[in-house]
């Protein structure tokens, strides 16, 4: 059969609105006028698969990046997770099955219960969105990140499941929609937050301006400037509940201001470019990232030594274990990931892998499929 390569996902983002659902009625989108017609919207009509199988892969993701706490984060290039989905006739109609868990050392932790698996969770979600009750689904994972990381690995599983799903029946959903369906997922697993599963799925930075209704704003970095995440993963397990758990109930509203404000600096950097603003408001949080680094050994030595060898700004990736750090040369952010490396070692007697990956700004997409 014919193998068809892509390298584009096949919906639409608006560069410079919102996306806005009501969470009572996740098929009611509230867009200007003039984008309503690029998303189509859940119906009862249950659409034809247009490919007996598809093959996805969803990017790496560093929420919070520093301030952004559970509302900024951005998609990584070159790392992520992958998802085979086929129309099984042995798989009961209306149905998904997990085949097939493969990938990275501690994948075999997961479930292949589909209700209890990340990728399993976002499948059905769009399965019924879309109505989907005459064939089945058999889909297997591969996993490219490992679990509890600060790399947004289960949002990467659920993203490249959600558009897997959506794809084989003709990509009817919208990208707000495969946002939803990947939310049940993590609300599951990691706790109900967007900043990662919405970069996944939509590519690039991404603002979460509200979750009750859900609204999403892409924020544009610009093309023609260089930015690189100096991203070092120790070999220790930061699970994300008990990261959340060890952050404060209560603060106090000069920290309330002072992140706020940094939070703004950041967006602002993203959206001109300027590295310099983008590393110094990353570096500058004091309410999550003083809770969290102490549990990760060597956190606060590292941030050191990329800050000295040179890094714009350095913080916890999402809930940590990985430290990431921002330059504008691929060189030079090897040589920080060298020294922040080695202070893991010295430091937190943690060994580390550092890579120096760009920005994704495509997200979630089908990379192969093989049509009906």
């Amino acid at each position: 059969m014919a193998i068809c390569h892509h390298h584009q996902p096949s919906f639409t983002i608006p560069s410079s609105f919102p996306f806005t659902t009501n969470l009572s009625n996740k098929s009611r989108l509230h867009l200007p006028s003039s984008f309503r017609c690029n998303l189509s919207v859940t119906t009862n009509l249950e659409p034809e698969p247009v490919y007996t199988a598809v093959k996805s892969f969803a990017p790496a993701t560093v929420a919070n990046l520093g301030p952004g706490f559970d509302f900024l984060g951005c998609a990584v290039d070159g790392i992520g997770d992958y998802v085979t989905l086929k129309i099984d006739p042995q798989v009961h109609p209306g149905e998904v099955s997990i085949s097939e868990i493969t990938g990275t050392g501690n994948s075999a932790k997961l479930s292949k219960n589909p209700i209890w698996n990340c990728a399993g969770i976002a499948a059905i979600s769009v399965m019924k969105m879309l109505n989907i009750r005459s064939v089945g689904l058999s889909l297997s994972l591969e996993k490219g990140l490992p679990l509890g990381s600060g790399l947004g690995s289960s949002a990467a599983s659920a993203a490249a499941a959600a558009i897997a799903v959506n794809e084989i029946f003709g990509g009817k959903l919208p990208a707000l929609d495969l946002v939803l369906a990947g939310l049940e997922s993590e609300a599951k697993v990691s706790g109900y937050h967007a900043d990662n599963i919405a970069p996944a799925i939509m590519g690039g930075f991404v603002l979460v301006r509200s979750y009750d209704p859900l609204e999403l704003i892409p924020l544009q970095f610009p093309v023609d400037k260089n930015l690189y995440f100096v991203l070092v993963n120790p070999e220790f397990e930061a699970p994300t509940k008990k990261m959340r758990a060890a952050l404060p109930k209560e603060i106090t509203m000069s920290h309330h201001v002072w992140n706020s404000s940094q939070a703004g600096a950041l967006v602002a950097a993203v959206l001109q470019g300027d590295l310099k603003g983008f590393g110094t408001a990353l570096s500058s949080d004091k309410i999550v990232e003083p809770r969290r680094a102490p549990l990760i050994p060597g956190m606060d030595a590292v941030k050191k030594a990329a800050l000295e060898a040179g890094a714009y700004g350095c913080t916890i990736s999402g809930a940590g274990p990985t430290a990431v750090a921002v330059t504008d040369d691929e060189e030079k952010g090897r040589e920080i990931g060298e020294k922040m490396v080695e202070a893991f070692m010295a430091e937190g007697n943690l060994k580390a892998l550092a890579m120096v990956k760009q920005l994704d700004r495509v997200g979630a997409r089908l990379v192969s499929s093989i049509p009906r």
